[in-house]
């Protein structure tokens, strides 16, 4: 529990101070944007937990199921539909299954960092360092890839985390819950941080598909979903803005909510007025318009 000290210790400033989003236009004919976008945390989702349920076979299975069916599932899916998407690998996954995390890479799709173990990131955390280095290496040896983007585990961030991904090269991140469209971060010493390419948090489809004994959830009916998702990607097409989806391969990755995720890319794909495209793409429409404004 917070006592009166720790209160009064919190700052009177926002917890990010980057300028607000330049209202930057999307590439013609294009009028706003969605960041199509996969977490492929394996069984890591549930190690970074508690380790101990490397020996909880079932947990396990849950995970699991990415490499089995969920991400071919998905692979065929965005084939199907001619669409290109952003998938955040932890290196663990990469290790423990290099056929799925190649055949995603052969697909033609974007790979991103997603950390190692998918720990949560925490202030003054001695391995933050050591989870990013080892992301990269895993990438890096198993596909050649070396990521620009990444996205958080958890969805956490700290300012040595920040700082870090600025010193290893990386362009973009997708985290933050604070913005529709993309902007830069600051860095707490004033200097200039990542792009940032904001998460649209009732697109994460753990929170309405997944229910197990250690994650427990109602999980919603697809027309509650499909609703929800319509109805946010409508109105950021009447705001200019972007979406960007949060979608696991053990959650999107099973039948009924497979069925779901089509509906609804079929639906957004029949609006003339989005872009459908990977964070790289995003962050270089960013990047062109930022220098051209210098």
């Amino acid at each position: 529990m917070l006592d009166s000290k720790a209160l009064q210790s919190i700052p009177l400033t926002p917890a990010n101070t980057a300028e607000p989003a330049p209202e930057y236009p999307w590439p013609k004919p294009y009028n706003s944007a969605m960041f199509l976008s996969f977490d492929v945390d394996a069984e890591s989702a549930w190690t970074s937990k508690d380790a101990v349920h490397a020996q909880r076979l079932i947990t396990m299975s849950y995970g699991g199921y990415e490499a089995r069916v969920g991400t071919p599932k998905l692979l065929e899916l965005l084939d199907q539909l001619d669409l290109k998407a952003t998938f955040f690998v932890t290196g663990w996954s990469v290790d423990a299954h290099p056929a799925m995390a190649e055949s995603i890479l052969k697909a033609g799709h974007e790979i991103g960092h997603h950390g190692y173990h998918h720990l949560l990131p925490d202030p003054g955390d001695p391995w933050i360092e050591e989870e990013l280095e080892r992301g990269f290496e895993a990438l890096k040896r198993r596909l050649g890839v070396r990521p620009t983007g990444y996205r958080a585990p958890y969805g956490e961030f700290t300012e040595e985390l920040r700082v870090a991904l600025v010193r290893h090269g990386i362009v973009y991140t997708s985290s933050f819950r604070d913005d529709v469209r993309p902007y830069r971060h600051r860095l707490a010493d004033g200097k200039p941080g990542t792009i940032e390419l904001p998460v649209t948090a009732s697109y994460d489809d753990w929170m309405h598909g997944l229910s197990a004994r250690f994650s427990p959830r109602s999980i919603f009916p697809k027309e509650h979903v499909l609703s929800i998702w319509k109805d946010e990607l409508d109105e950021t097409r009447d705001w200019g803005a972007m979406v960007t989806t949060v979608l696991h391969p053990q959650c999107s990755g099973r039948p009924m909510r497979l069925r779901l995720l089509r509906e609804f890319l079929t639906y957004a794909k029949s609006c003339p007025d989005v872009w459908i495209t990977t964070g790289e793409k995003i962050a270089a429409n960013f990047l062109r318009h930022e220098a051209g404004n210098r």
